[in-house]
């Protein structure tokens, strides 16, 4: 219960960089002025936070202290597995990026010969970011689903051939020294989106996924909604119609690309959609009418997905939505 106590608090913090007293911690975590004061202490003693020198004066007009986390004290770092890209990032207490770096994921590799290259990967990133690596409190992992996060596995996802059942959660515990934890990518994105991105004023939104592949991530009641298996935000026949490899698929049947854009594997479709994007941009024909029907199908099954959540924000991230200039966006 401590830990969890304390956990609150830093969560509380995280969300207010410019402080807070004492009194409001125990207003916002409904937490007894005894307990926050206990941890707050504990907190000051390991460095993770300080006492600000900025002065909040209450309703009362009594000067109060505000605690602030610092931001050096810990780091985290991430690692996002997609089919066609990996994507490294090291953030510090308060979610900001510190070094980041990304590279194509490997075709034809076996499952084990990508995990030592992402390891080699983190160590890379880790040595040129300067951080101490003893303030690295740990490793979280996204990937594509299903997974058995019980276990720690990733299980077969569509674009990854060969990985059935592989552990990439021990695996990469192991070769890097830094407790894991692994998590299917809408949800991990959404979690971000809720402390630091664009639905941090939110607690019921909708995130959707446009990657390699596509998926949702649900928050209702600020609360992220894994389901029973933690594969929650699997979007069945939503996803296979707005995946990359479907869109490209379509522009080729539709003459928007030629037949040598036929993608191969998930990089190659990248490359496709890229030039799909390029002439629609443009406004060539029938490249813009494949994108607008594309949008559409996205748009309607979002919006039945967020009309029965009654969530008030949605979210569009992922590669393959920065794509696509704003001003074109439906």
């Amino acid at each position: 219960m401590g830990d969890f106590n304390e956990s609150v608090v830093l969560d509380a913090l995280r969300r207010h960089p410019q402080g807070l007293s004492r009194v409001e911690l125990a207003q916002t975590t409904g937490l007894s002025a005894q307990t926050v004061s206990n941890i707050c202490r504990r907190l000051l003693d390991q460095g993770l936070t300080q006492d600000s020198s900025e002065q909040f004066t209450g309703a009362g007009g009594k000067p109060r202290t505000l605690l602030r986390l610092v931001p050096g004290a810990g780091y985290a770092l991430g690692v996002h597995l997609d089919p066609a890209v990996l994507t490294y990032v090291l953030l510090d207490l308060l979610g900001t990026v510190v070094a980041q770096h990304s590279e194509p994921t490997p075709l034809g590799t076996d499952a084990e010969q990508v995990t030592d290259g992402v390891a080699a990967s983190i160590r890379t990133l880790t040595d040129g970011s300067g951080v101490d690596t003893g303030r690295i409190l740990g490793l979280g992992i996204a990937a594509p689903g299903p997974l058995d996060l019980d276990h720690g596995l990733v299980v077969d996802p569509p674009e990854l051939p060969g990985w059935g059942s592989v552990p990439l959660r021990a695996r990469l515990a192991a070769e890097t020294g830094f407790p894991s934890l692994l998590d299917k990518d809408g949800i991990a994105a959404s979690v971000a989106e809720r402390w630091v991105g664009a639905a941090a004023g939110s607690r019921n939104f909708l995130f959707f996924y446009l990657g390699t592949g596509s998926g949702m991530g649900l928050v209702v009641d600020d609360t992220v909604l894994r389901g029973a298996s933690g594969n929650a935000g699997e979007v069945g026949g939503l996803g296979a119609a707005c995946s990359t490899r479907a869109l490209v698929d379509e522009a080729i049947q539709m003459g928007a690309l030629g037949h040598e854009f036929t993608p191969t594997g998930p990089q190659d479709a990248r490359l496709a959609l890229a030039e799909l994007a390029h002439r629609a941009r443009a406004g060539e024909q029938p490249a813009t009418g494949v994108v607008q029907r594309w949008a559409i199908r996205i748009g309607r099954g979002v919006c039945a997905a967020a009309t029965l959540l009654d969530a008030d924000t949605i979210v569009f991230g992922g590669r393959c939505g920065r794509r696509w200039p704003s001003r074109s966006s439906p």
